[in-house]
């Protein structure tokens, strides 16, 4: 079943050539941020989080336990920072993100089309949707 909120530490070390961010319980999830700047850092973090845990959704990976921040070991430069996702929003963004569909045409029938003003991508939709007995999520 799938979680609507999770909540991870991240540990964002801060270095002359930017912000690194590592989650401890999610690996290959290291996004970054410019030097003092914390608060793009958040945001990176947050998102990069988020679509890593929509991706073993995907997989059908559960997401793993989190560690308790007190358990995590710091450097001298690093800080631990408490990263916190709704899913439900992420899911609809990715989910409902357009996606480009190559098809063809005989070139009299696009002509007309174009003549006629038509938006073939929205007319190809609503055919689409039609066929396949579905209605529109947005």
């Amino acid at each position: 079943m799938l979680k609507d909120r999770y909540s991870y530490v991240a540990v964002f070390s801060y270095d002359e050539d930017g912000i690194c961010i590592e989650f401890p319980d999610l690996p290959g999830c290291c996004p970054c941020a410019d030097t003092g700047n914390t608060d793009m850092a958040l945001k990176n973090a947050k998102e990069a989080m988020g679509l890593h845990i929509w991706g073993m959704e995907q997989d059908n990976e559960a997401p793993p336990s989190p560690t308790p921040i007190t358990a995590i070991s710091l450097e001298p430069n690093q800080v631990p920072v408490l990263i916190e996702v709704f899913m439900p929003p992420i899911r609809e963004r990715i989910n409902s993100r357009f996606v480009k569909k190559t098809l063809s045409l005989p070139a009299w029938l696009a002509s007309k089309a174009d003549e006629d003003g038509v938006n073939c991508s929205k007319l190809f939709q609503n055919a689409l949707m039609e066929y396949l007995h579905v209605k529109q999520t947005n």
